[in-house]
């Protein structure tokens, strides 16, 4: 069977689960955690428009979930059929900031593709942060400046709440000389930010809004 999970799908699988095992945990009442099973599963199973019997199959483990345990290896049978972020070499990231002078590259290495929504990285000394992500299919570059606030709170990607910075891109406007900048709060640690996101919604909003 081949991948058929984006990584932001497996993360909602994986929460979905943990709800599952909270549940079990506090709650006596049988009929309570049927209907909970029953509302899981037609929350994952909504995810997917188009699946086979063998991924069906696959996705009905989480239902006999009960225990940490048995979450824990429903979960590495998923794992295995999540789509990885695909590799993309020096020169291809070059390209997407072509004005982007010494450009600083991202570190892939202890990297799982596999959890990877967007690839995000920052340049210390110029204060700049930069996001390599797939959009309509096409491999897209965002560059902006990005400010640390030094408090939590819920970042525009993953919708967390988690250590924020303002991001900011500047893009030219439509009269000569002029400039538009367009930005807003996101994680300051994308690694934990790709764990957190479970849709893709508010990542491609955040794309149009800047490249409006």
């Amino acid at each position: 069977m081949e991948p058929f999970i984006r990584s932001d799908q497996y993360n909602f699988i994986r929460t979905q689960i943990q709800v599952l095992v909270n549940a079990h945990s506090t709650v006596n009442d049988r009929i309570v955690l049927r209907a909970l099973k029953s509302l899981t599963h037609e929350k994952v199973f909504n995810m997917f428009s188009d699946i086979n019997e063998e991924q069906i199959q696959l996705l009905s483990l989480i239902i006999t979930i009960e225990d940490k345990s048995k979450a824990e290896k429903v979960l590495a049978q998923i794992k295995p059929y999540v789509f990885p972020f695909k590799k993309i070499s020096e020169q291809a990231i070059k390209k997407l900031f072509p004005k982007a002078k010494k450009l600083k590259m991202p570190i892939l290495e202890n990297l799982d593709l596999t959890e990877i929504t967007y690839l995000g990285w920052d340049d210390i000394g110029s204060n700049k942060k930069y996001i390599v992500t797939y959009y309509n299919q096409k491999l897209i570059g965002l560059q902006g400046t990005f400010n640390l606030v030094n408090k939590k709170g819920i970042c525009t990607f993953c919708h967390k709440f988690e250590e924020i910075g303002m991001f900011m891109t500047k893009t030219k406007g439509a009269d000569q000389g002029t400039f538009i900048k367009r930005g807003n709060y996101i994680c300051k640690d994308s690694r934990k930010c790709n764990e957190n996101i479970t849709s893709l919604n508010k990542l491609h909003e955040f794309i149009q809004l800047v490249n409006g």
